[in-house]
């Protein structure tokens, strides 16, 4: 018996040390009270389903929560402090690309124990990833501003999610979905990348986006023929066909009218323009390329922070689909939410990642001197 008990002991410590934490308890952190005031404030209950929604050109993450009408409010944006990779899917491991489209959270991919403070499993590849032979595994929503194809929160940031999610599971969700977007779908960025190639991708996720917008509540999603199928409310879905059918109405207008198809390139993903102006200021526009060392060291570890600094560079394409020639210039970075009275995080946390990534990445816009300072200051 004694030898059974000696074993089972060192079981539990092995896993313990696999998961990288000694079992710790920061996943038990509680809701903070401005959390639960704005809860109350928008007649919202910890207990209360959620649903999130990420957008890679804006660099945010909002949380939803259904109210007691079964209807989803919006409780709170979140600015993302990394994101990886380019606008478009995840297709192969290695590529660095954070994954678009619609994934389920379930209590078993939430990590408690994460190196990266907390984290949860997206559930890449999921059904329309498989479909289309994407590869690909722990695809992650974490701490930290860290990423190789995650969405990173900074620890504060997601240890608040991570306790919106724990109480709507402990109030019986038995999991939430997660939309993951690369811009806020709307007719004037459907104008602007019309000639990217995953335009016709993008307009699939549009109509699981439509849904939502016209109903507050998730659409049920399946894939059939290799796209997204989404189902629900007759009604809403006859909404959603007449939104298409005006949206592209409006996008052959704009068209008309002279708005130009662009393309927008990144060294390495971004970040929300908080975190950027914190750590580099007008750094890739005109400005001072010093970094506020306060601000690195409330972050953390920063994966590849030269290829942050200058922003994404915005390119304007001919009708071929090829760049025209010297029509490229940095792209604006701050969000393009709108929306009055919402509730909003902003920014940066107080507590640090613990993994770093020393993957050095590619020069930016502005030479390998640019390049050879970012390193200097930030250890890379």
């Amino acid at each position: 018996m004694t030898k059974r008990i000696v074993l089972a002991a060192g079981l539990v410590l092995a896993l313990a040390a696999c998961q990288g934490q000694n079992m710790s308890t920061r996943h038990l952190a509680p809701i903070p009270p401005a959390t639960m005031a704005l809860m109350e404030a928008k007649g919202l209950s910890p207990n209360d389903p959620i649903l999130m929604r990420a957008y890679k050109k804006e660099s945010e993450i909002e949380v939803w929560k259904r109210g007691r009408d079964g209807r989803y409010a919006l409780l709170k944006t979140y600015p993302m402090c990394r994101w990886s990779g380019q606008l478009g899917p995840k297709i192969r491991e290695g590529d660095r690309q954070a994954p678009e489209g619609f994934y389920t959270i379930t209590p078993a991919q939430m990590n408690p124990n994460s190196q990266l403070y907390l984290s949860f499993n997206l559930g890449y590849p999921n059904e329309y990833d498989r479909a289309h032979g994407r590869t690909g595994s722990h695809l992650m929503v974490h701490g930290s501003c860290s990423s190789q194809g995650c969405f990173a929160m900074t620890d504060e940031a997601i240890s608040e999610v991570y306790a919106l999610a724990r109480e709507a599971f402990a109030g019986g969700q038995r999991g939430f979905q997660f939309q993951s977007y690369p811009f806020r779908i709307t007719a004037e960025n459907l104008t602007r990348h019309r000639l990217d190639p995953n335009i016709a991708f993008w307009r699939n996720l549009k109509e699981g986006s439509d849904y939502f917008e016209i109903a507050k509540d998730e659409p049920r999603v399946s894939v059939a023929n290799q796209q997204y199928a989404f189902n629900g409310d007759p009604s809403v879905m006859a909404a959603v066909a007449q939104k298409r059918q005006t949206d592209d109405q409006q996008v052959t207008a704009l068209t008309a009218n002279g708005m130009q198809p662009v393309k927008l390139v990144y060294a390495d993903g971004g970040q929300h323009e908080s975190f950027r102006q914190a750590l580099y200021g007008n750094a890739g526009q005109g400005g001072s390329l010093a970094v506020d060392t306060n601000a690195r060291k409330r972050l953390g570890d920063i994966s590849r922070p030269e290829a942050l600094a200058a922003g994404p560079q915005e390119v304007v394409l001919t009708a071929s689909g090829k760049p025209a020639q010297g029509a490229s210039a940095p792209a604006a970075y701050a969000s393009q939410r709108s929306g009055a009275g919402q509730g909003r995080a902003t920014g940066i946390a107080s507590q640090a990642g613990s993994v770093s990534e020393p993957s050095a990445g590619p020069a930016d816009s502005q030479g390998s001197s640019v390049l050879g300072r970012m390193r200097s200051l930030f250890g890379g």
